[in-house]
């Protein structure tokens, strides 16, 4: 069976689970400049603490000791340390011109600890989700309060920073592809169009998984399309997934991922942050109460992957990992064939 069939198989039969936060638990470490900096990049004119990409090149050690400590507490899906591995985020260290190597870099440090727990229990193989995140610019609206048809960014610079981002990924070994914490559906439009270009040089097949983002209580994204609107925007793709993560938690999370459960004709992940941020900034829901919510979503059928974003520590991976054992997983509905069109709200004909 290739990728996608071991996925499908797996998740019609159980719940599977990702992995937490990366950056939450990269603070745990107390990393300093001269940790982020290495050897190589010692002498670089720019502050560099914070770009945990980087950590890939100069700190393998710490990156792969956190895959294992999620792989450890019942992760079936590690995702890369590449969130913002991509030439435009990357640009405001002025290290544009590592962002393939760190992806690949990324992606062989969660195939290492992958393969090894696939080889310890061959029942249960372990996969790596090679994250492509929003990048820090927007395709859809304007920086510049004065001027709303201005944009720090174009559709084909997009592209090609995803298409190496993306290129890395699968030359490092990520079984399949994230675009997550979508903030920007035309930035995802950007990715998925990458990937495809990617994939058909390549002559592959890999799934992808979409997340997107929705940033508060109006159930919009930031670039204003509510969840629906969101799945029409890129049910095109025939994503593995779809599926919401960060901004929220789960409480807060929950009425949107009950709309795609309904709607979405594939599978549905999503994995809320533990929490809403404390007045400094900090994530304070314990791994208990965080596992008590997506029990539930569990329970009422709404999901086929669970994990955690951010404020999420393996310890609250592992007591996802209790709570949705033996659950059965959410049924992908029969949905009737429709044209199904998009703005900021959805048309469905």
């Amino acid at each position: 069976m290739n990728v996608r069939q071991q996925l499908e198989q797996a998740m019609s039969q159980r719940i599977l689970v990702l992995d937490g936060a990366m950056g939450t638990t990269i603070q745990g470490y107390g990393l300093t400049e001269a940790d982020y900096r290495g050897e190589r990049l010692a002498d670089w004119p720019s502050d560099l603490k914070g770009n945990n990409d980087l950590l890939n090149l100069t700190r393998p050690d710490v990156i792969r000791e956190i895959h294992q400590r999620f792989a450890d507490a019942g992760s079936d899906l590690l995702e890369t340390n590449t969130f913002s591995a991509n030439a435009l985020s990357q640009a405001d260290y002025g290290l544009e011109a590592l962002s393939y190597e760190i992806n690949v870099e990324g992606a062989r440090l969660a195939r290492e600890v992958a393969d090894a727990e696939t080889a310890r229990d061959p029942s249960r193989p372990r996969f790596v989700a090679g994250a492509l995140g929003p990048t820090t610019r927007t395709a859809s609206i304007s920086p510049d309060v004065n001027d709303p048809s201005a944009r720090n960014v174009t559709f084909e610079e997009l592209r090609a920073a995803y298409y190496d981002n993306a290129r890395g990924l699968l030359d490092g070994g990520a079984h399949l592809l994230l675009v997550e914490t979508i903030f920007d559906t035309l930035n995802a439009k950007a990715a998925l169009f990458a990937i495809d270009e990617l994939l058909e040089h390549r002559g592959e097949a890999v799934p992808v998984m979409i997340s997107g983002t929705i940033t508060d209580a109006s159930g919009r994204t930031l670039s204003g399309q509510t969840t629906a609107a969101f799945w029409h925007s890129v049910r095109h793709a025939r994503p593995l997934t779809i599926g919401l993560n960060c901004a929220l938690g789960a409480p807060q999370m929950r009425p949107f991922v009950d709309e795609l459960s309904r709607i979405a004709d594939t599978w549905v992940c999503a994995y809320p942050n533990a929490g809403l941020p404390n007045e400094m900034g900090e994530y304070d829901i314990s791994p208990h109460d965080h596992g008590e919510e997506l029990r539930a979503w569990a329970q009422d059928g709404l999901v086929n992957i669970v994990g955690g974003c951010c404020g999420t520590r393996p310890d609250h991976i592992a007591r996802i990992s209790e709570v949705v054992a033996g659950v059965k997983p959410r049924v992908v509905p029969q949905v009737a064939t429709k044209m199904r069109l998009s703005g900021l709200e959805p048309l469905t004909l």
